[in-house]
């Protein structure tokens, strides 16, 4: 049986890149039901709503998205979650990655950040996930050395972040691979992103430790993302160990581009679901205006 998932978040329209992911996730589900006929069918295709980014999400998207999946034909299981009514879940799984003593409290600032890094002789180089900002440099992380201790406030912030320890959790769970849905087992970097945050200040979790526990809770067994996520896939398989979750099987798609060859992103608006519906295209067209679109 499979169980997809389509995640994305209320702070713009859907727009054609969406669009092709969430067929991929859909068509995944689908297949199951059509491989074990009508009476039989046990495939799932979910929604989730990765809205913990509360600043930048408006009521008035979550509705829309759901009215561009509907016109697309893509039509989902059960009730859409949203992360905002996850926040105790997230702090339970925190607690229990601070009694396995592999996250530490971070007082740094961005711009602290920033400082540091342009005063080292050599920034590590790491590529960058998209919630994750600059690389981190290791200012708040606990040294070996010294007895272990709360870290201090290094700014003005009283409310740390919480970060994974990348390598003391790498030693607790040994060697780890992931699984792609071509059957291939990918040696998992545990230091690829750096001590990731798995805790904001301001809202007590993050995209990683969020979507890690969702997609166990929502019994997910196949993921189905953009190759810009496959860094996070690394970090996500290393907290699905510690915090003893299933692993899911794994598929990275190509990103749709604009014909400049950009990844396409919300400020295209001229290739947003609802503005072509405006402009009278059917559903049809915009599978064929998929097909035609570049993908990196």
């Amino acid at each position: 049986m499979k169980i997809t998932r389509f995640a994305p978040s209320p702070t713009g329209r859907l727009h054609l890149g969406h669009a092709y992911s969430a067929r991929i996730a859909h068509a995944a589900a689908r297949e199951t039901q059509g491989a074990q006929g009508a009476q039989g069918a046990q495939g799932r295709f979910l929604l989730r709503f990765e809205d913990i980014d509360h600043t930048r999400v408006r009521p008035e998207f979550y509705e829309g998205i759901l009215e561009d999946l509907r016109w697309l034909g893509l039509n989902w299981n059960g009730e859409p979650w949203k992360q905002l009514d996850r926040l105790p879940a997230y702090r339970s799984a925190l607690e229990e990655l601070k009694k396995l003593g592999v996250i530490y409290p971070c007082y740094c600032t961005r711009r602290e950040i920033q400082s540091e890094l342009a005063q080292l002789s050599s920034a590590p180089h790491q590529p960058a996930s998209h919630q994750d900002g600059p690389p981190y440099p290791g200012t708040c992380r606990p040294r070996d050395a010294s007895p272990p201790q709360q870290a201090q406030p290094s700014s003005t912030q009283s409310t740390p972040a919480w970060r994974l320890d990348c390598e003391k959790a790498a030693q607790l769970t040994g060697p780890l691979t992931f699984q792609t849905n071509s059957g291939e087992q990918i040696p998992v970097q545990a230091n690829l992103l750096g001590d990731v945050i798995l805790a904001r200040k301001d809202i007590g979790t993050s995209y990683h430790l969020a979507v890690v526990v969702d997609d166990a809770a929502q019994g997910i067994s196949h993921i189905t993302r953009g190759q810009d996520l496959l860094p996070s896939t690394h970090i996500h398989r290393l907290l699905q160990s510690l915090l003893s979750l299933p692993e899911p099987i794994y598929l990275h798609h190509q990103l749709i581009c604009d014909d400049s060859g950009e990844r396409l992103a919300k400020r295209h608006d001229s290739l947003a679901i609802a503005t072509l519906r405006a402009r009278g295209h059917r559903p049809e067209e915009l599978w064929e205006m998929l097909n035609a679109l570049p993908k990196k």
